[in-house]
């Protein structure tokens, strides 16, 4: 790859001054999505040592946006971003394949200037994309990325959705003959929620949720249409059983935690609520054509959790990769 023209662009490391142009420029990307606005990113900045960078045209337009920071478990080591799931380079319709084999190798090399030997990239999988942007992954295949991490989740195509199960439809149909069965979306089942997650989540897995109860309140009030708890009630006393917390973008309904009771495993309240949600999806989340259950594998992708998979495939769900690429910051 040739060197990049200087005079293209720019490379700005981002401060806390640049939130306003930051975000106005990831609402205008093709992987558009609340998770890149700097209200949702800062809220754990205490915890990270940001590293992001902005792309200006040589005229001050703002290209492209990186979310980037330190990697917590190694100083001398980037990832885009260690409190996101994916991320990478956030383009505009404006930047081409080689404007981003530019970007990339330009963000590779202020990374380097600034003693880091190792960058971790984590692109945006194809499915939270408005429109083809790829570019960064020819790009990694320039600079000899090489791919280090795999993560299966299972996906629903929402415009040709597979049929269900037999196990998984006998299920909703014996969640259905329950008494007062109801699925509701409100706020204020959040604590109630949140302490059947952690409980599930540190008997089975032995492990928390990663946000925590008052973390997750805040980041709700702050994306009200974009973070949502669906959950499952059932009997004269509403008894809180099962629920699912949602998080939407442009394109994907992504079930970011699920939690079922003892009982509700045993009525298949997931099973009825994933029924519910499947069939009312215009209304829940419009536009949206990917519904996302999450990964099922553990270790960096090297372990499947097959028990995990086979109940989410069971609702017609295939996988679609989260992948990690790390790029030596030696190069010229």
């Amino acid at each position: 790859m040739s060197d990049y023209d200087e005079q293209a662009f720019t490379v700005q490391s981002y401060t806390p001054d640049a939130a306003e142009v930051w975000n106005a420029c990831v609402a205008q990307t093709r992987s558009a999505s609340f998770l890149f606005f700097r209200a949702y990113m800062d809220y754990h900045a205490s915890r990270f040592t940001d590293a992001s960078l902005l792309f200006y045209a040589r005229r001050g337009q703002l290209l492209a946006v990186l979310p980037a920071c330190q990697s917590p478990a190694d100083t001398s080591v980037v990832v885009s971003h260690a409190g996101l799931t994916y991320g990478g380079l956030l383009t505009t319709s404006a930047v081409t394949t080689s404007l981003a084999c530019h970007m990339l190798r330009a963000a590779c090399r202020h990374y380097a200037a600034q003693g880091y030997r190792e960058f971790i990239y984590k692109p945006a999988p194809y499915i939270y994309k408005e429109y083809p942007a790829e570019e960064d992954l020819y790009a990694l295949f320039r600079l000899k990325g090489r791919l280090c991490t795999r993560a299966a989740s299972s996906v629903i195509s929402l415009a040709q959705p597979l049929p269900w199960s037999t196990l998984r439809r006998r299920k909703v149909r014996k969640a259905a003959l329950q008494p007062a069965l109801v699925v509701e979306s409100d706020a204020a089942h959040v604590p109630a929620f949140w302490q059947l997650l952690d409980v599930v989540l540190s008997t089975r897995h032995g492990v928390h949720p990663v946000h925590t109860l008052a973390e997750m309140q805040m980041l709700m009030e702050r994306f009200p249409r974009d973070i949502r708890l669906f959950t499952v009630h059932v009997g004269t006393d509403k008894r809180l059983c099962a629920g699912c917390l949602m998080y939407f973008t442009r394109c994907v309904a992504h079930v970011q935690y699920i939690a079922a009771s003892d009982e509700g495993r045993d009525i298949g309240a997931l099973d009825y609520l994933f029924s519910h949600l499947l069939a009312h999806i215009e209304q829940v989340a419009p536009g949206s054509r990917y519904f996302d259950f999450g990964i099922s594998t553990e270790q960096g992708g090297s372990v499947l959790n097959e028990g995990l998979i086979f109940q989410k495939e069971g609702y017609g769900a295939r996988t679609v990769c989260y992948d990690s690429y790390v790029l030596p910051l030696s190069q010229d």
